[in-house]
């Protein structure tokens, strides 16, 4: 028992720590925002500048998900070679797709604008730190190939200490360019684009010294081979379509919310941030789950993988419980670190009752899709998300009328809820001997 769970924090830990700051940056993204003057539709536009970004990048994440679990199952295999191989095949798809977002970013913008209905001082603002951000895109998706690859080969710590680095310089910068430059919401955004690549470049340098073994065995020609190119495809493409379902919430959520104006779009985004923060603190024990479930079907050790299950769905309880008890008792001092309005802060207490309920609700659908990650199931969670993002817009559609706001939280939780239930009978409760059988 001792053995699983120091296995399980020693690559849990990491990712905690790296995780964490990702909510902890939006925070003090929202928190500049709201001093830089503009009343709540400076937050409200980065709010929808940050969606936009969210929905773009997220879709994209499939990359690090995919080569995460084929990492970690060739990686327990044994197979050199072919860990070599999927990171060339996980770049190699990295720049293409960021290819097709710098050259296609006006039409992007442009789409993704007339999609979002914030007022239009909120949508200025918005459009500013859009077409500045976008030229972070290579840097962001490559990091995700590269994250991925460092995750399937057991390396929490690298990712950790590249995430850290990437958020002190996107906070550094950030506050330079927004104040000491007086570049505003566009200086939030340069300020992204600076540490992304900075964090791109110390990834490679990590690449090229740590794992210089590795980068000599990649074959070009083997990358491209049809068969195991069609199955990084194919796992990537359910990956994509599962992101892309989540997405959609996300977006929608910050669309809908804009159409009760920009006190709620903003109490909305800073509310979605605290349960970012929860959910970037679990995915450090999904992040563990893909690495050990991955590894473990390439070792086909059925008794280790049951093992791990039966102590990460533990760990994930214990997280969730914890934040049920934060959010219950200090939720206003952490909107006050972000918002000194009293208008967002009077609004967020009409909702807060919903962040308090997502952490028992949510906990175990996150920590499936790791297992699924790192098993390849994909097309379960590609099927499962599909389905509760169905559910999401019924919810919404049928009692926005009638509850407004409140139907837009009834609507979220319940994609959670359906999630999980959908999840849990696919799954037929998670069981080792389901994630060793080979296929779809």
């Amino acid at each position: 028992m001792r053995a699983m769970n120091k296995e399980i924090l020693r690559l849990a830990v990491p990712n905690i720590i790296s995780n964490i700051t990702v909510p902890l940056l939006g925070m003090i993204d929202m928190a500049i925002a709201g001093r830089l003057g503009g009343g709540d539709s400076t937050i409200g536009g980065l709010a929808i500048g940050t969606a936009i970004f969210s929905f773009i990048y997220w879709n994209f994440a499939f990359l690090r998900m995919g080569t995460s679990g084929l990492t970690a199952q060739a990686y327990g295999a044994g197979d050199k070679r072919e860990v070599a191989n999927i990171l060339g095949r996980s770049l190699t798809a990295a720049g293409a797709i960021a290819l097709v977002l710098l050259l296609f970013n006006r039409p992007i913008g442009t789409l993704a604008f007339k999609i979002m209905q914030g007022s239009p001082e909120a949508m200025a603002f918005a459009g500013d730190y859009f077409f500045a951000r976008i030229w972070a895109a290579p840097a962001a998706v490559g990091m995700f190939a590269l994250h991925g690859w460092f995750i399937g080969m057991q390396d929490s710590t690298t990712p950790m200490v590249v995430t850290i680095i990437n958020n002190v310089i996107n906070i550094a910068c950030s506050i330079w360019f927004a104040f000491g430059l007086d570049m505003g919401v566009v200086g939030i955004a340069w300020g992204t684009v600076v540490a992304q690549y900075s964090s791109l470049i110390i990834s490679l340098g990590v690449l090229a010294v740590k794992y210089r073994a590795y980068v000599r065995e990649i074959d070009l020609r083997e990358c491209l081979r049809m068969e195991p190119l069609v199955r990084f495809l194919r796992i990537n493409s359910d990956a994509f379509l599962r992101t892309l379902c989540v997405c959609v919430v996300y977006t929608c959520f910050t669309a809908f919310s804009a159409r009760f104006g920009d006190t709620v779009l903003a109490t909305n985004e800073l509310l979605l941030q605290l349960f970012m923060l929860f959910s970037y603190m679990l995915d450090g024990f999904c992040y563990a789950a893909e690495a050990l479930t991955g590894r473990f079907i390439g070792e086909r050790n059925k008794e280790q993988l049951a093992r791990c299950i039966r102590h990460l769905l533990v760990w994930s309880a214990g997280v969730a419980i914890l934040f049920v008890v934060v959010y219950l008792l200090w939720w206003e001092p952490l909107l006050g670190l972000f918002s000194k309005s009293p208008t967002i802060l009077a609004c967020a207490e009409e909702y807060v009752e919903w962040i308090v309920s997502v952490p028992l609700l949510s906990f175990v659908p996150f920590l499936i899709d790791g297992i699924l990650i790192g098993a390849t199931k994909t097309r379960i969670m590609r099927n499962t998300t599909f389905w509760s993002l169905v559910g999401f817009f019924v919810i919404f559609f049928a009692l926005e009328g009638v509850w407004g706001n409140v139907a837009l939280w009834l609507a979220y939780t319940g994609f959670i809820v359906v999630r999980c239930v959908l999840m849990l009978i696919a799954t037929r409760g998670v069981k080792a001997e389901l994630l060793m059988q080979q296929g779809q």
